[in-house]
């Protein structure tokens, strides 16, 4: 039975040790939209002490693909880029937020706000390409 795009990403979060290493967790999710979120802990921490750029990369590039299946077949990026726009510290929480731009057939368009309470501190560009295989409950 094929599974609604609400329900795709909480399937895809149980299946991905990556993300729920990294503590994320899905606030809100609707075909062509999802928000996730987590909080920087100290294992994520690069040598000037700030937030490895990795790891907002690693939770915009969740997001991103979490909103590019909702539409219920398999999605996978092909190409995707970011801006690091303010440095990261332990403890912050941060918001990422996927919203699908331009879908045909074939290819997916998303863009990604990451952020800081009101403050945008990374900016996340995909591009998806979009099989035929559907998402099914197993």
């Amino acid at each position: 039975m094929p599974l609604t795009g609400e329900q795709i990403p909480h399937k895809m979060l149980s299946q991905d040790h990556y993300s729920q290493w990294l503590g994320i967790e899905i606030l809100e999710c609707e075909i062509g939209r999802c928000k996730v979120a987590m909080t920087i802990r100290k294992e994520m921490l690069n040598s000037m002490n700030k937030a490895h750029g990795g790891i907002s990369y690693s939770l915009a590039d969740t997001a991103f693909g979490f909103t590019a299946n909702t539409h219920g077949n398999y999605a996978v990026s092909i190409e995707t880029s970011i801006n690091h726009i303010e440095a990261l510290n332990e403890g912050d929480y941060l918001v990422a937020e996927s919203v699908i731009e331009k879908v045909n057939n074939k290819l997916g368009f998303n863009i990604v706000e990451v952020k800081r309470g009101d403050e945008l501190v990374a900016l996340f560009k995909g591009v998806v390409y979009r099989t035929q295989k559907p998402w099914e409950e197993n």
